[in-house]
């Protein structure tokens, strides 16, 4: 048989001494008695870690939700501009109406006026006219009358 046919396991098991296992136990609780402690710090500093996290999400969604407060609260105070914008457009064409109302309403008061004086000269005019036509018939001559 050749070296090199050989397997690289061979002959292991029967080259380790006999291990005694108490003496495996007690090794294995002096490892674990020796890490223990620094194993469970560990673990308490992360669990501590890990609420100190979810308290800082927390606080961060907060936060979060406080700006969003903030953009909707911007929002709210253009709305609010916006709106005064337009009151004061609305005002601004309440008075343009109302002046408005007042002119025309002094226009119908002078178109009335106008046309009352109209009527006024017309019938004046007819008044003088009948007097004329009674004054021409007066003035015509009459034939006298025999008796």
């Amino acid at each position: 048989m050749a070296p090199s046919d050989a397997s690289p396991d061979e002959g292991v098991v029967e080259d380790l001494p006999l291990i005694d296992e108490k003496a495996v136990e007690q090794l294995t609780e002096g490892l674990i008695s020796h890490y223990l402690p620094d194993l469970q710090r560990s673990k308490s500093a992360l669990q501590e870690l890990t609420q100190n996290q979810v308290v800082l999400l927390e606080t961060l969604e907060q936060e979060i939700s406080k700006f969003k407060e903030c953009n909707s609260i911007v929002d709210i105070n253009a709305l609010f501009s916006e709106a005064k914008h337009y009151h004061n457009k609305l005002v601004s064409i309440r008075n343009e109406m109302m002046m408005l109302h007042e002119k025309t309403s002094k226009l119908k008061k002078r178109a009335l006026k106008l046309q009352q004086k109209r009527q006024k000269e017309e019938l004046e005019r007819e008044q003088q006219r009948e007097k004329e036509l009674e004054r021409e018939k007066q003035l015509t001559a009459k034939p006298a009358k025999r008796t």
